[in-house]
């Protein structure tokens, strides 16, 4: 089988970009979005730049994109024509038969797409199209700030599309943007590694994915406790509503993992802190179940988001620290001297281990599950059987009931361990 490229022309002119691909012709203008249908099929849709993304938070609501090829560069037709091989197969009457390639279906890049992080959000596909929501791109360059919709990338992640900003050449490899320039220098272990190659691409400050679901879990939390703060004032002896939902969950996390761990004088110092862990993570665990735009982000199973969580509970403990804390880890009580350059960095190592442990914890398992549930879905199309379907369907969905209690339970023990370390640092310590 021979596979002919034609490629069709490109006319730009007022903000009009007009191609054909795949039998439909598509032209895009600018502010509206219009479908009707002819002897081809005319899709108008907006094409107006996106410059004040930065300026509030409506600039999260980027328009949502109908992917087609890059209407900057040239769209290109795929035709199979007849063989004019003897080895390739033909009909009974002679006549040769053309076949479509069909691309293998790959479970490590399907899995590696859902729990990892991207600028923009997958909706569906349509005739093979995929729909999408694309987010801002927020780039610190050589020449400074440049912000720009994602949906320039055309869906492009292998570092073939080349994205000019005001000059600049960008391509996409992998959800990390690089210099056009650098990029082809560059060898297939250091575009793997390209998030540490800092001389080859911009910084990033994009709202990515993860960002946008970060954010949102945010604005839900303030106002659920804007909520129940307002229906406390109105009534404050019977709870009722949102208030009477949330309020065993508050005492909760006050009598038996504060009071417990930290004690009774000091837990009310931590609490703010402690609630706000334990609805922040167990929000976003249940927003990467939910697996529709726009949720199904994986943002606690991102390695990235529960370092700083980790952090930031290392930094409050470190802070938090008395001097027989300290004590104990610089001068070991009933340790001999002599062993003191041993005893302090076993004890410098055990700081650090504990943060660490919190880290791996919340990553490995929120990710495991992610993967357990789409491995299960990916039979389906491995064995390409419908039989198939029932017992994974089954499957997944007894993994996403426990997914359920599994996201709650991480919240308790990041909560938990977070509260032990605390009381760890400001617990006094008698010494007879």
């Amino acid at each position: 089988m021979t596979v002919r490229l034609v490629v069709k022309s490109l006319n730009i002119k007022n903000y009009t970009h007009k191609f054909s691909i795949f039998n439909f012709k598509c032209t895009f203008a600018k502010n509206f979005w219009n479908l009707k249908l002819d002897t081809d099929l005319i899709m108008i849709i907006s094409n107006k730049p996106v410059q004040y993304l930065l300026v509030s938070l409506l600039a999260l609501t980027s328009s949502i994109n109908f992917a087609s090829t890059p209407v900057d560069t040239v769209s290109v037709k795929h035709e199979t024509v007849e063989s004019t091989e003897a080895s390739h197969a033909t009909s009974g009457h002679g006549e040769s038969v053309g076949h479509e390639i069909e691309k293998e279906f790959n479970a490590s890049e399907l899995i590696n797409s859902h729990i990892g992080d991207s600028h923009d959000f997958h909706i569906a596909d349509w005739d093979g199209h995929p729909i999408s929501f694309s987010l801002p791109v927020i780039l610190w360059t050589n020449s400074g700030l440049e912000i720009f919709s994602s949906s320039k990338f055309h869906h492009d992640n292998t570092g073939e599309h080349v994205v000019d900003i005001n000059g600049q050449k960008l391509v996409r490899y992998k959800e990390i943007i690089f210099y056009a320039d650098k990029f082809e220098t560059m060898t297939d272990d250091q575009k793997n590694t390209g998030a540490f190659a800092f001389d080859a691409r911009p910084l990033d400050f994009s709202i990515t994915k993860n960002v946008f679901s970060m954010l949102m879990s945010a604005i839900i939390l303030f106002f659920l406790f804007f909520a129940v703060a307002r229906s406390y004032k109105k009534n404050p002896n019977a709870p009722k509503g949102l208030a009477g939902f949330l309020e065993p969950l508050v005492t909760y996390v006050r009598d038996e993992i504060a009071v417990p761990n930290i004690g009774t004088k000091k837990a009310g110092k931590y609490m703010p802190y402690l609630l706000t862990i334990f609805f922040f993570i167990w929000i976003n665990n249940l927003i990467g179940l939910i697996p529709f735009f726009p949720f199904s982000s994986n943002l606690t199973g991102n390695i990235y988001f529960t370092f700083v969580m980790a952090f930031i509970t290392f930094i409050v403990t470190t802070l938090s620290g008395n001097k027989s804390y300290w004590g104990h880890i610089f001068n070991t009580p009933g340790v001999p001297v002599w062993l003191a350059p041993i005893m302090i960095p076993v004890e410098i190592i055990g700081m650090l281990t504990k943060p660490f442990a919190l880290m791996i914890r919340l990553f490995a398992n929120i990710t495991a599950g992610h993967i357990i549930i789409l491995s299960l879905v990916s039979l389906i199309f491995i064995f390409k059987s419908i039989a198939v379907g029932p017992v994974a369907g089954a499957f997944v969905l007894f993994m996403s009931v426990l997914e359920m209690l599994v996201a709650a339970l991480q919240a308790y023990v990041f909560t938990l361990l977070s509260a032990l370390f605390i009381g760890q640092a400001v617990e006094e310590h008698d010494h007879h």
